[in-house]
């Protein structure tokens, strides 16, 4: 791991982690939205170069000193990481640079509204027994974004595959999404696209697990910090605008139906044993070739289906079965 002109660390009451993959340009305005809204909070920004490969680090790094030029007191720094480490590794590089009280993971495809920081702060000191702080997600046109769940069961999975009406409905207790806002007593986990982490949390259960590459880390730690006794809360008014998928594919490769990356199905198969065992991943699997099944019989029977399963993800969910906590699947 590579540091541009970091700084000593410090006690601080906020540092925020931000991770660029190939959205140089999207990072810096995501900088700026912290920078507009940090006001008198002690607070610095940390910026991890996830191993773009394509310029970004020298985008940055000029930046960067074209910023400090201007204010050399500017509360950014830059890490540049040799390789892709994924979005636990990348933010483990964040949280790790400096020590704070609290902790803000933000992606690098969102914007904080004025007044975000300040909002999650107060309402963990008004929560100490809380761990994690999510903030309201929303859309560019200000639409109220979904960003609270339940964990993920074999029921989910059986939803997953039927994509019908009436079996959500049936199964509606093991239904992901929840509506929003939610109530706080129902929120088992929160997008990690905007979400802060208390200190002595991340001192309890460590960092983010490093075995998930992309996708459901986020997931697995709020189940972590659930099992220790620290809760999830949805703070209102802390609203930051989220674009979404501006460095990852699978949004767009599932709405096109096309095979999703080994990494996915790996950290799939990583929390379902994470959560339920091996038992359960197994009923996860079998749940989603029932859901499935019943999606094949609508389509022999009406010709109307919303929804099939994405190219080869038949055989693709069994990847890592054998060892899920094994090859984490990043791309090379």
């Amino acid at each position: 791991m590579t540091e541009v002109e970091y700084p000593p660390a410090a006690p601080l009451d906020l540092v925020v982690s931000i991770i660029n993959f190939r959205t140089a340009q999207m990072t810096i305005d995501c900088v700026q939205s912290v920078l507009d809204d940090i006001g008198d909070l002690r607070a610095h920004v940390v910026i991890v170069e996830n191993g773009s490969g394509d310029g970004s680090d020298v985008v940055l790094a000029d930046w960067l000193t074209a910023a400090r030029a201007e204010k050399p007191d500017i509360a950014v720094s830059l890490v540049v990481s040799a390789e892709n480490t994924g979005f636990s590794g990348g933010h483990n590089q964040g949280i790790g640079a400096m020590k704070a009280r609290f902790y803000f993971v933000l992606n690098s495809d969102a914007v904080v509204h004025k007044g975000c920081l300040a909002a999650l702060l107060a309402d963990a000191e008004a929560h100490p027994e809380t761990g994690l702080f999510a903030a309201r997600l929303e859309y560019d046109d200000g639409t109220r974004q979904i960003s609270c769940f339940r964990f993920p069961t074999p029921g989910s999975e059986m939803i997953r595959g039927a994509q019908s009406g009436p079996v959500t409905r049936l199964l509606k207790r093991y239904d992901i999404p929840l509506d929003m806002p939610p109530a706080q007593d129902q929120i088992e986990w929160a997008s990690f696209a905007a979400i802060m982490l208390r200190g002595d949390m991340i001192d309890a259960i460590g960092v983010m697990d490093e075995g998930y590459f992309l996708y459901f880390e986020d997931t697995e730690y709020c189940l972590r910090a659930r099992r220790a006794g620290w809760g999830t809360r949805y703070v209102e008014s802390a609203r930051a605008i989220h674009f979404r998928g501006g460095s990852a594919p699978v949004k767009s490769l599932a709405k096109a139906r096309k095979r999703l990356p080994a990494y996915y199905y790996a950290s799939r198969t990583r929390l379902m044993y994470q959560s339920h065992g091996r038992i359960g991943l197994l009923a996860a699997n079998l749940a989603w070739y029932l859901g499935t099944g019943v999606t094949y019989v609508r389509l022999l029977l009406t010709r109307k289906v919303n929804t099939l399963p994405v190219e080869r993800e038949m055989r693709d969910i069994w990847t890592n079965f054998m060892h899920p906590l094994g090859d984490r699947r990043a791309p090379k």
